[in-house]
């Protein structure tokens, strides 16, 4: 009896013991999530210095914006018109509570500015810290929420974005809660289930997080940790990809949508974790860094994320937004060396064979091609987000040398034009994605890299329409070819070279000089040559080339709905090639120089570029010069290359070099994946 009574009392002391340990842990992990809120662990001085620099946006709908707000220096006059505008209902007459939109919803406003006072409520360096004005005002604003429970039609907003929003703030107001403020906060929480994929599921996870921290429940915090750190992993269906890239809504490329939101999200849980029991292991950090240096890193060219990586998220100033987000993610998770300055001095060439997408970067420009095929899907058309965007998966190519090049020119795009894509001209609205579910129906798309330049190529099937293009990225251009370019409707087929912000003249040369030209102008192929910001375009084949220099209006809220409608104006340079109606075999060749000079553009010797075969069989450039050849096959056989016969059995691209007889011979290589028709 004795033994068992010791027994029981051993039982009884370990038992009180695990408490003890558990309370502290989840008391040390309130406290780094508050440290975390108030910026207090947060060194990045040089990030929101320049972060300041960038005017705060009025309308946002995307998280990690939103968040990126947060981080700019209260401004005390909106403060004071918060205080001084909040009803004694608890509301701002400011807000749309009856807003109906899927993106942009209205309602978060008030938990953002929830957030917001309570934030204001415990810094000290403002005149705010401690106040009861604000603590009444952040009294009345939950009781509003708590009692009416405003709904969105959208079920993220409702289980992960308000969740999160007000969770960060019960966090903060834990020991200011009511008892029956308290319950009211768990129930908020409470909207928030383990489940889903990818970041979606890690966002659930964090809810449920709050929610566990709120209860003290430490098994509920160990359960929402396993979730989090279970999507720290390569190769499932979404998530971390293989090749770094990131997908989420099936096979598509999410760097700058939910794959931004996974890495800014890890970051806080590795901060949050750290220095307690819950902390991410050696293999889990490593496999998060690996993504940003292996994938996200490839995205960003001076501090401006490339249109390519930004998803269906084009809003304004988004590359800006996109890019400080991952700057201030990297910095928390380690890597300030990289990031904390504006430079990305990555060098090289990368193709993302999991997404379809290839990144080409020199010491002075960069460029990227985003495709799609049986495998990867193009783009996507979400809660009115992306309405314009049918055709960003079709080989769309974008070039940078200062970065801000295409910033905020998504209102003045023709979205049948975008760089690089081979479409319809037609003034008839542009197809809904998820109605028509005409996706690039080829499994004939890839690319290659021998890690300094690469080729990415692709098979154009669908909306009856058919072209081969392909690209070979070099040191000092990018070439940029198309044939058997084909369609049987009655619409003219185009395929742009360029469409992007106007910075200074777009210059035609003559034979004899460069001359400035604005408007309109119709010009015929080939040796045509361009010049325009640090850029220089020469059009070798093809038909009808046209030239436009103009302003242009449009409004953000023709393809992104969570916009108010206003009218807004620019300049932008266009230039795009005709194919005609019905074409039969088209085809196209243009070099663009970017970060070039004039002179340079206007004496390029065009024999530095040999185009051996640009037929529905292969496409093959050789560079005599460098003594290498790029080829794209897309039908096995004996393939003819500077006298020599080579026989392909497999479709894929292909590198050659010369060895020292003269002699090519492969040196790389990269089939197709092969699928089949899944559409």
């Amino acid at each position: 009896m004795l033994r068992f009574i010791i027994l029981t009392g051993c039982l009884f002391a370990l038992s009180i013991t695990t408490c003890a340990a558990g309370s502290k842990q989840l008391d040390l992990l309130k406290s780094n999530y508050k440290s975390i809120l108030l910026l207090e662990s947060n060194g990045n001085d040089i990030l929101r210095e320049e972060l300041n620099r960038i005017k705060p946006e009025t309308e946002m709908s995307d998280q990690v914006v939103v968040e990126l707000h947060q981080r700019y220096p209260f401004d005390l006059k909106k403060i004071a018109a918060y205080l001084s505008a909040l009803s004694p209902e608890g509301t701002w007459a400011d807000i749309n509570y009856q807003d109906t939109k899927r993106s942009g919803w209205e309602p978060k406003l008030h938990a953002d500015r929830i957030l917001e006072l309570s934030k204001l409520y415990y810094s000290p360096s403002t005149r705010y810290f401690h106040s009861q004005e604000v603590m009444a005002c952040i009294r009345r604003a939950l009781r509003y929420w708590f009692e009416a429970q405003p709904r969105c039609k959208n079920w993220w907003y409702n289980q992960i974005g308000v969740p999160k929003t007000l969770g960060a703030a019960f966090i903060l107001l834990e020991d200011h809660l009511k008892p029956e403020e308290k319950a009211a906060a768990v129930r908020v929480m409470q909207a928030s289930k383990f489940g889903m994929t990818g970041q979606n599921k890690v966002w659930l996870a964090g809810n449920v997080l709050i929610r566990a921290l709120l209860e003290n429940d430490e098994p509920l915090v160990k359960a929402a940790r396993d979730t989090i750190a279970s999507e720290i992993v390569l190769g499932r269906r979404e998530g971390i990809k293989n090749d770094w890239s990131f997908h989420q809504h099936g096979s598509q490329l999410q760097f700058g949508n939910y794959g931004l939101s996974y890495v800014t999200g890890m970051s806080f849980f590795y901060c949050l974790f750290h220095g307690t029991d819950f902390a991410f292991d050696e293999e889990q950090l490593n496999i998060l860094l690996s993504l940003v240096n292996n994938g996200f890193r490839w995205t960003i060219w001076n501090r401006h994320m490339d249109v390519n990586a930004l998803g269906r998220q084009l809003f304004h100033n988004v590359q800006l937004h996109k890019a400080y987000g991952l700057a201030f993610a990297a910095v928390d998770l380690g890597l300030g060396k990289e990031f904390s300055g504006t430079t990305n001095t990555l060098i090289g060439h990368k193709h993302f064979d999991d997404s379809d997408y290839a990144v080409h970067r020199t010491p002075h420009w960069m460029a990227s091609v985003r495709m799609s095929s049986n495998r990867v899907i193009g783009t996507e058309l979400v809660n009115e987000d992306n309405l314009k965007g049918y055709y960003l998966g079709d080989g769309a190519t974008y070039y940078y040398t200062q970065g801000d090049e295409y910033l905020n020119i998504f209102p003045f795009w023709d979205w049948r034009k975008i760089p690089g894509v081979t479409a319809y001209e037609t003034d008839a609205p542009l197809p809904n994605i998820n109605r028509t579910r005409s996706g690039n129906r080829s499994d004939l798309v890839g690319g290659l890299s021998n890690d300094r330049q690469g080729m990415a190529a692709m098979e154009l099937n669908r909306d009856r329409l058919k072209a081969y293009k392909a690209w070979v990225f070099t040191d000092d251009y990018v070439v940029c070819m198309g044939t058997g370019i084909e369609s049987d409707t009655l619409l003219m087929v185009t395929t742009s070279i360029e469409q992007c912000l106007k910075k200074g003249d777009l210059s035609v040369w003559n034979g004899r000089e460069w001359t400035a030209m604005d408007g309109t102008r119709k010009l015929f192929a080939p040796d045509l040559r361009f010049f325009h910001n640090q850029t220089g375009y020469i059009v070798l084949g093809g038909d009808t080339c046209i030239a436009e220099a103009e302003e242009r209006t449009g409004e953000w809220a023709d393809f992104m709905k969570m916009y108010r409608s206003a009218a807004v104006k620019s300049e932008v340079v266009s230039l795009h090639l005709q194919h005609g109606i019905r074409p039969r075999q088209g085809g196209y060749l243009y070099i663009v120089f970017p970060s070039s000079q004039r002179s340079s553009v206007d004496s390029f010797d065009t024999g530095q570029v040999k185009v051996i075969r640009n037929d529905s069989i292969a496409q093959v450039v050789s560079f005599p010069r460098q003594r290498c050849c790029w080829a794209c096959v897309y039908t096995p056989g004996e393939i003819s290359i500077e006298e020599r016969n080579l026989a392909i059995d497999v479709p894929g691209i292909y590198y050659l070099e010369e060895d020292g007889n003269g002699q090519l011979s492969i040196k790389r290589e990269q089939a197709f994946r092969i699928i089949g028709n899944a559409q």
